[in-house]
């Protein structure tokens, strides 16, 4: 099995480095697992790309990729590689994700606040941005520790300010009447105190051929950080089930 980890907004590759270790230990060739950095992130803040044109960089780092496991910003690229290269993603992990917003008005206000805060990135910086973003409610359930402000630290203005204008979630056009063309399983994962994202998964798993929805407790919106091991045993039991 070849494994590609996809993460969220002002995180990294390196991002993913708990998980990793975890799967290893347990049994997983590390060199059947891909950790890119999206555009505009890390390594990566040159490039420029929409959500198809990061879905394509996606598959593509993953060379062989068959599962695919992407975490909010992430999760997002994922969808659209699946819906995309369906030969190619024979499993699809989505971690606190979202198809989209469906209403037409409320993703025009997103995009909005979205150039909004890409402009507010480009004036005070990464270091005072990432202060400020770890602030927002969906982190409450992060420490010190898991917030990983160092690894935050290596993308710059410029990268995070351009992947929120061309893939943050108001430039995202609602996938939510292609998630049928999903043939793969998903495992849609989500922490208990994720109230939106639970919503949301559940909205999705009506919607896609075959989807699981699992729910880990003392988890919020960063379930894979806050509750690593959690994560990692849904993984293996849902890998077991999906060979």
């Amino acid at each position: 099995m070849s494994l590609t980890l996809a993460h969220g907004f002002t995180q990294t590759g390196r991002s993913w480095a708990k998980l990793v270790e975890m799967l290893t230990r347990l049994g997983m060739d590390p060199a059947a697992i891909s950790t890119p950095d999206l555009p505009g992130h890390g390594d990566s803040a040159l490039v420029q790309a929409d959500l198809w044109g990061s879905a394509d960089r996606l598959v593509t780092a993953g060379s062989t990729t068959n599962t695919l496991v992407g975490y909010s910003m992430g999760g997002r690229v994922a969808l659209h590689a699946a819906i995309r290269y369906p030969d190619s993603v024979k499993r699809l992990v989505l971690i606190g994700a979202t198809p989209g917003l469906a209403d037409d008005a409320e993703r025009r206000a997103r995009r909005i606040a979205d150039n909004a805060l890409a402009d507010h990135i480009e004036k005070v910086g990464v270091d005072a941005f990432i202060d400020e973003w770890l602030t927002n409610p969906l982190f409450a359930g992060l420490t010190k520790q898991t917030a990983q402000r160092a690894d935050r630290l290596r993308n710059t203005a410029a990268g995070l300010s351009s992947s929120l204008r061309l893939a943050g979630t108001g430039a995202q056009e609602p996938l939510w009447g292609s998630l049928a063309d999903a043939k793969c399983p998903v495992l849609l994962i989500v922490g208990a105190t994720d109230h939106k994202f639970r919503t949301i998964a559940e909205n999705m798993a009506d919607l896609l051929p075959d989807a699981t929805v699992a729910v880990i407790d003392g988890a919020g919106h960063s379930v894979h950080l806050e509750q690593p091991a959690a994560t990692v045993q849904v993984l293996l039991n849902w890998f077991a089930k999906r060979p």
